[in-house]
């Protein structure tokens, strides 16, 4: 199961590729197109008043685990393109046309994506660059993305339980490499539930790279197996970048791990301000 996250209107919207098609968080949709501060009460209030109508809309749902701001993962009612468009027809919204005008782009898009890979980067890029990204940072994140991505095919050969244990390991990478857990890191930043990864500079993201590149490299020399010895060549594997952040730090003069974030000054402004 792929999770991630789509946008409209500049808001979050979790989604997950379930049975060959999009499956979006009901309650995410519900905030962007009500705005109300408490959607999962509003979902809930939704579904009692369309009952009493004789319309049972959790029948258009089904519960899959979708990435909470915690970083864990959750059951959450989620629905496809088919039966998110018959539970807008139940909340009056101004932004309903718009919507489903978006929901039916960001299926053909998949479709895309499946016949030509290189269109799903493609449009990452595009992604960071209305953010306020640079073409420098951009190439250096949808790097570690890939090396991210070839890291967790090896936790899932191995026997490493996804839903529970990936993160159990990431944090030990981020450890051995930082001296933080990525928690611990969010909040030296003052992240909420932003990705930390979207808010490290250069330095920060070939760390990030070089203790997961380690790592999935150990990982197949001792053909590591289960959640244990995973756990062990994670450690390995983070050591050898914090090794490597520790020295070009004696070197350079400074802290590798930063405080800034990209949240009022986007990534591009900063990097203009150091040339």
């Amino acid at each position: 199961m792929t999770n991630k996250l789509a946008f409209f209107e500049g808001k979050e919207i979790r989604k997950t590729w379930h049975n060959e098609e999009w499956y979006f968080s009901i309650i995410d949709v519900v905030e962007v197109l009500t705005g109300s501060s408490n959607p999962r009460n509003y979902w809930s209030m939704l579904k009692k008043r369309e009952s009493d109508h004789e319309v049972e809309l959790s029948t258009f749902c089904v519960r899959l685990k979708l990435a909470s701001a915690d970083g864990k993962s959750y059951l959450t009612d989620c629905a496809n393109t088919e039966s998110l468009f018959r539970i807008i027809q139940s909340i009056p919204s101004k932004k309903a046309e718009p919507f489903k005008l978006w929901l039916a782009k960001v299926g053909y898009e998949r479709i895309q994506e499946i016949e030509n890979p290189e269109l799903a980067q493609e449009r990452m890029k595009q992604l960071y660059e209305q953010k306020g990204y640079s073409k420098e940072w951009i190439e250096k994140r949808l790097r570690g993305i890939a090396i991210r991505q070839e890291l967790t095919d090896e936790w899932k050969n191995r026997k490493v339980d996804e839903k529970r244990e990936y993160a159990i390991l990431t944090n030990e990478i981020a450890k051995a490499t930082f001296g933080k857990t990525v928690e611990d890191y969010k909040k030296h930043k003052q992240l909420n539930k932003e990705n930390l990864r979207d808010h490290m500079n250069d330095l920060e993201l070939i760390f990030t790279m070089l203790g997961e590149k380690v790592t999935t490299e150990i990982t197949k020399n001792k053909n590591a197996q289960g959640f244990q010895e995973n756990k062990q060549t994670a450690r390995e594997g983070g050591t050898v970048a914090g090794n490597a952040r520790r020295e070009a730090e004696e070197k350079i003069g400074k802290t590798v791990v930063s405080d800034e974030n990209y949240l009022s000054t986007s990534e591009k402004e900063k990097r203009k301000r150091l040339t």
